[in-house]
């Protein structure tokens, strides 16, 4: 299948009318050039008119009426992360590009044949992980290769948010709420994005909130085929924490914001030797609308998955087909995390 005609923007159509979605996506998807949202869907009449009114699309009702419309060229799946399969599957069967929210799915396998699934129909099919988009995980990759640090020895990854009401959706495991597929893929793929692709779960441990079912916090080790260790932790019942940390034979490299940076934000990377210390202060960036971007030029050239241009060091640097490459292998790890996990009730 090829891309739309290069003469129109790619169409969207927006799949359910999630906060995030509201706050996020949809005012950078707006805004995109070569991009025109074309309607969103629900199954509340009410609140697909209000959404739509709110960013001057049409409103419909039921997501299959939308997956059925020859206007829409691509969807955005803001859904609940247990309801992603199998919309995923309809919208690539129907003809859609899509960008689902993280996590595409909730194990390897259905993972991979969801991607399987797009490269046979010529589609695009990309996790909505905005942070490999912003320019200081292109910096970073860059320090470490130039032996900022010397040779890397481990590799330290936080993302941690304070309680949220038991009624929050990220509470309720039944949809795939809780913090190991809500949160922990931040860490995660922030191991896969700077140590590659080949890690193994040494060890984890995951602890079960008693009142609601859900995955609250936890913390996971892994490795490298050669032995360098990345240190996971994240969490829904702690202070706001997005850290990234690289210890190596001669420094320490740390960041803060490293996954949710706002637009203006200017990030500082933290350099410290034996007898030096420095801090760089980057250039503010939009990772998502890096992301989407890069998903419509994806769409555009009609490769499936996307080609993108390596602008950094090794695999980090890839982050277009190895972006959805990263998907596969971060359920593959999610997956190996709850077959080892150790597991407590808080």
């Amino acid at each position: 299948m090829t891309g739309p005609d290069p003469g129109r923007p790619v169409r969207f159509g927006v799949l359910g009318c999630a906060d995030f979605a509201r706050r996020r996506m949809l005012p950078v998807l707006v805004a995109a050039d070569g991009v025109r949202v074309v309607a969103v869907a629900s199954r509340d009449r009410a609140r697909a008119a209000e959404f739509a009114g709110r960013f001057g699309c049409a409103a419909v009702l039921g997501y299959d009426s939308l997956l059925a419309s020859a206007e829409i060229d691509a969807v955005y799946v803001p859904l609940p992360a247990m309801l992603h399969a199998g919309w995923i599957e309809q919208a690539l069967l129907a003809g859609k590009h899509v960008l689902a929210e993280k996590p595409m799915t909730g194990d390897h396998a259905t993972t991979e044949r969801l991607l399987r699934l797009a490269r046979t129909r010529g589609l695009v099919l990309r996790e909505n992980v905005g942070f490999p988009f912003h320019a200081q995980h292109t910096v970073l990759p860059k320090l470490l290769a130039d032996g900022t640090i010397g040779e890397l020895r481990d590799f330290a990854a936080a993302f941690t948010v304070p309680p949220l009401p038991s009624t929050d959706i990220r509470n309720r495991p039944d949809v795939g709420g809780g913090a190991l597929l809500d949160i922990g893929v931040y860490p995660i793929r922030a191991a896969l994005h700077y140590l590659g692709p080949d890690l193994e779960v040494t060890g984890a441990v995951l602890r079960t909130d008693a009142r609601t079912g859900a995955v609250a916090a936890g913390r996971v080790l892994v490795h490298t085929p050669q032995g360098v260790t990345a240190d996971l932790h994240f969490g829904m019942a702690h202070s706001y924490r997005t850290t990234c940390e690289f210890s190596g034979s001669q420094g320490r490299l740390s960041i803060d914001r490293a996954f949710t940076p706002p637009p203006a934000f200017r990030p500082v990377v933290r350099v410290e030797r034996q007898d030096h210390s420095e801090e760089i202060t980057l250039r503010a960036d939009d990772q998502f609308a890096n992301l989407v971007g890069s998903f419509v030029r994806a769409v555009r050239t009609g490769e499936p998955g996307g080609s993108g241009a390596a602008s950094g060091a090794g695999w980090a640097g890839c982050v277009g087909g190895a972006h959805t490459e990263a998907s596969l292998h971060q359920a593959r790890l999610v997956s190996a995390v709850e077959e080892k996990a150790v597991r407590f009730v808080l």
